[in-house]
C-alpha cells in the first residue's frame, strides 16, 4: 500500500544558547527524514550536525550515482535492507565526522546525535545514534520507538536506578555514544509499519526533557495542523523550563486520496541560529 506523507519541522536556539547545535532534514521523494543534535566548542557542533544530516540526505537522494552501492561498514541480521542502507548512510556521516575533526584541532571532539526514519510504502525503518528520539502517536498512543544511548539510561535499563531517578539526574545530558567519537559507529535499528493517520516525531533532547510524553500527545491531539504542533511544541518545552535547543520533525501519514491536498516542499533542511 502506498501513502502519502505530510511533513512539517523546525528547529530553534532556545532560550538559553546563543547558537543552535541542532540540524533537521528530509526528502519526501526518497522517503527519508533526519534530526542531529551536535556537540563541541567554537561551532563544531553545528558542522557536526550539518554534516550528518547532508550525508545522509544525499545518500539516499535519487541524483546519487552511487546509492547503496556505496558497502560501508556491516551488514545487520533481523532487520530489513532499508534499515542497512539506513546504518551504512550513519557509517557515513560518523566517517565524515570523524575525518574532519582529525584535520582540524579547533574541532576535536566534534560530535552528533542522529535519529533517521526511512520510509518504504506502508513500511519504514528507524536508526539512531545518541539520546534524540523517534515518537509513534497512533489511535491516542504514544510510544518511543527509539532508546537513548545515555549514561543515565544505560544505568535504568541496568536496574541500577529508576526511571524516576534519571529524570532528576544533573547528568541527564551525558550520552554513550555520539557520531564522530569513533572511527565505526554502530546504530540502533529497526522495521515497523505504518497506518494511516500515523504520526511520527523525530525530536532532540531539548524538547523530551522537560516535555513528559502525555504532554507531547495531549498537544498533538488537538493541534492537527502540522506547522502549528511544531511551533507548539518547542514553545511549550520553553515555558516548562528547557536549556537546549529544540527541534521537532512531525510526519503525518494519510492515505492516498488525500493527495492532492498536500503541498510543500520535496526537499529541505534546516538549522535556525
Amino acid at each position: 500500500m502506498t501513502l502519502v506523507l505530510q511533513v512539517a519541522g523546525k528547529t530553534d536556539v532556545g532560550v538559553v544558547r546563543t547558537n543552535n547545535e541542532d540540524n533537521l532534514g528530509y526528502d519526501t521523494r526518497a522517503g527519508i527524514f533526519v534530526v542531529c543534535d551536535g556537540m563541541g566548542g567554537q561551532a563544531a557542533g553545528e558542522r557536526a550536525s550539518k554534516i550528518a544530516v547532508d550525508t545522509v540526505l544525499a545518500y539516499f537522494s535519487p541524483a546519487s550515482q552511487e546509492g547503496d552501492n556505496r558497502v560501508v561498514g556491516a551488514t545487520f541480521d533481523g532487520v530489513s535492507e532499508r534499515a542497512n542502507a539506513l546504518a551504512r548512510a550513519i557509517q557515513l556521516a560518523n566517517q565524515a565526522i570523524f575525518e574532519e575533526a582529525a584535520l582540524n584541532p579547533a574541532q576535536a571532539g566534534m560530535g552528533s546525535t542522529i535519529v533517521a526514519v526511512l520510509v518504504e510504502g506502508n513500511l519504514c525503518s528507524i536508526a539512531n545514534v545518541g539520546d534524540s528520539r523517534v515518537y509513534l502517536v497512533r489511535g491516542g498512543t504514544i510510544q518511543q520507538l527509539t532508546s537513548d544511548h545515555s549514561l543515565l539510561m544505560e544505568q535504568v535499563r541496568r536496574g541500577l536506578m529508576t526511571a524516576e531517578e534519571a529524570e532528576q539526574s544533573v547528568l541527564q545530558n551525558v550520552i554513550v555514544r555520539a557520531l564522530g567519537s569513533e572511527e565505526i559507529i554502530e546504530s540502533d535499528l529497526a522495521d515497523h509499519e505504518l497506518l494511516p493517520g500515523d504520526i511520527l516525531l523525530l525530536c532532540s533532547d531539548g524538547l523530551t526533557r522537560r516535555l513528559k510524553d502525555q504532554s507531547i500527545l495531549d498537544l498533538l491531539g488537538r493541534t492537527p495542523d502540522l506547522n502549528q504542533a511544531c511551533d507548539q511544541l518547542i514553545e511549550a518545552a520553553k515555558a516548562a523550563g528547557s536549556d537546549d535547543n529544540i527541534t521537532s520533525l512531525l510526519v503525518q501519514v494519510v492515505s492516498p486520496s488525500w493527495r492532492d491536498r498536500l503541498f510543500g516542499s520535496k526537499r529541505q533542511w534546516q538549522n535556525s541560529i
